[in-house]
């Protein structure tokens, strides 16, 4: 799809390129690890005011991405959307490639970039609903609100303005299903994330509903149509790719939604946490972290169903909205624009740099079966996301991200980088996520002390903001462990009140003896054959 400088409307246009796409990266294959999922806006990705392109994210992005240790890349906006600012959610063209950021040869070689340097591409695929367009799109293609969707009322999204297909209809389940072969197909995706999926499920959306029980599951106003064409959705991308990844974005946490189709369930292979993000976020708003309840945190970071797989995070792309924060800007305010110097001691600017590091790993160390981050996060970039719009008067500048912040030696947000890097290696030299759950070793109110351990490491919180516990004993199992990371450490930002790669042995009662200072996370390595350790140690 083109768009049309005069008119502004995307117009469809015959692709023939002189030759087809030399895929360089043939014998590509998935890694089968948990993945690691860095989230990106192609469009925004670039530091110049202005859209991005697929060109321009391979070339200064995508480094960047393999750098950080990121194993996944979930690209978002793929699908062409005639309004930028809907973050590619409201789809008029399924089959095209958004040509905003450039042509088709150019997304193709980003994907074949990416798996040249092992990195697995997921894309956004937006089949909970269309644009209400009727100039573009599928809504009254042939003249009735029908012939794909829903008549009304029940054909229009009451919170997003948009058309909701009809999934018991044979040709709406026919394009929808090709459309997924397409993206596997000529694009070479390695999966999906399917969006709105909570929306799908039920016949009011989902909206303004809890999710307590099992009866807010599976009653009547379960969109069984929609539930089967998630069915076969997961089918048909799993019998085409068996390596691909399915992941869905649902908030309600049906059961048996990311549950194999063998035993049951719909055949997802994740969902996403998406709760803890929300609890997150509002402990940052609205408590004081000297009131942050440890027991509370603990139960809202596990509570999930072992049977099916999730991907956590503190947060992504939602958050970091207009209208909400993300969390170093929540933690910091404007005081992040005049005081991230490294040789700033700004209190409240310490405090959210403290913080950021310590639940970002609490969050890694107690996902289920992976995480997420969006681009810039890692670094805990200063500024939300706005669109252009006629508000702002049209402009860039928080349509971007500001990568010479993280590249300049004077500011902190490359010493947030370099932490999200370190504790992405550990996870992976641990393999963390071989351990199906993380087990409570010590939890405490008073003392805002969290303590767990998972594949043998043992993960240890002081939230506390004032008070550091000198010869704090923690229950663990025997032996010896050595500090391998430490939030607290001068390389990360922070005070070097540890020793680096000092070693702890269990106490008579198997107990560990440590000093914990304020708001510093630590991790202590196993020793003695835990696996992953020599890959760690190099």
């Amino acid at each position: 799809m083109v768009q049309d400088p005069g008119t502004l409307i995307f117009n469809a246009q015959v692709w023939r390129p002189r030759s087809p796409y030399r895929w360089r990266h043939l014998r590509w294959r998935r890694p089968q690890v948990p993945p690691l999922v860095y989230e990106v806006h192609p469009g925004m990705a670039q530091e110049e005011e202005k859209v991005g392109t697929w060109a321009e994210f391979t070339r200064n992005v995508l480094p960047r991405v393999r750098n950080a240790g990121y194993n996944t890349l979930q690209l978002m906006a793929v699908q062409e959307h005639p309004y930028y600012a809907s973050f590619g959610y409201q789809v008029t063209s399924f089959f095209a490639a958004s040509s905003r950021f450039g042509e088709p040869e150019d997304l193709k070689a980003l994907i074949d970039a990416a798996h040249g340097m092992g990195i697995a591409v997921v894309i956004d695929l937006v089949h909970s609903h269309a644009a209400s367009n009727e100039v573009e799109g599928l809504s009254r293609f042939d003249g009735t609100l029908y012939q794909y969707f829903h008549d009304v009322p029940r054909g229009r999204h009451p919170a997003w303005d948009s058309r909701c297909f009809d999934y018991g209809k044979p040709e709406v389940l026919h394009f929808l299903l090709s459309n997924c072969r397409f993206w596997l197909d000529e694009y070479r995706v390695d999966g999906f994330r399917f969006d709105g999926v909570t929306s799908m499920l039920y016949l009011d959306h989902g909206l303004n509903r809890p999710f307590l029980s099992y009866e807010d599951y599976f009653n009547e106003t379960v969109d069984e149509d929609a539930l089967g064409y998630l069915a076969l959705a997961n089918r048909l991308i799993h019998t085409l790719k068996p390596a691909a990844v399915t992941i869905a974005e649902d908030v309600s946490g049906m059961p048996g939604l990311a549950a194999p189709q063998a035993e049951g369930g719909i055949g997802f292979d994740y969902r996403f946490a998406m709760g803890i993000a929300d609890t997150w976020i509002r402990l940052a708003k609205e408590v004081p972290d000297e009131l942050w309840p440890m027991g509370h945190l603990w139960f809202e970071l596990n509570n999930r169903r072992r049977e099916e797989k999730t991907i956590s995070y503190a947060e992504s792309h939602d958050q970091a909205l207009v209208g909400d924060q993300s969390l170093l800007f929540r933690l910091a305010g404007a005081d992040l624009y005049w005081h991230m110097r490294v040789d700033d001691d700004h209190l409240r600017v310490d405090r959210a740099v403290a913080l950021h590091k310590m639940i970002r790993l609490v969050t890694l160390a107690t996902a289920g079966s992976g995480y997420l981050n969006f681009m810039g996060n890692e670094f805990g970039h200063p500024e939300w996301i706005d669109f252009p719009r006629e508000g702002n008067g049209w402009s860039f500048r928080y349509a971007r991200r500001q990568w010479s912040l993280v590249d300049d030696p004077s500011l902190k947000y490359g010493l947030l980088a370099r932490f999200d890097r370190d504790m992405i290696a550990l996870a992976v030299a641990a393999r963390l996520f071989a351990d199906p759950a993380a087990r409570p070793l010590h939890v405490h109110e008073d003392d805002k002390v969290l303590a767990f351990t998972r594949a043998g490491w043992v993960f240890v919180f002081n939230f506390h903001p004032t008070r550091s516990h000198v010869h704090y004993r923690i229950p663990a199992p025997p032996g010896s462990y050595r500090l391998v990371l430490d939030s607290d450490a001068r390389d990360y930002g922070g005070h070097g009140r540890l020793i680096p790669g000092e070693e702890h042995h269990t106490l008579a009662g198997d107990v560990l003896s440590l000093y914990l200072p304020t708001r510093t996370a630590i991790v202590l390595e196993p020793q003695g054959g835990s696996p992953g350790n020599q890959e760690l140690r190099a």
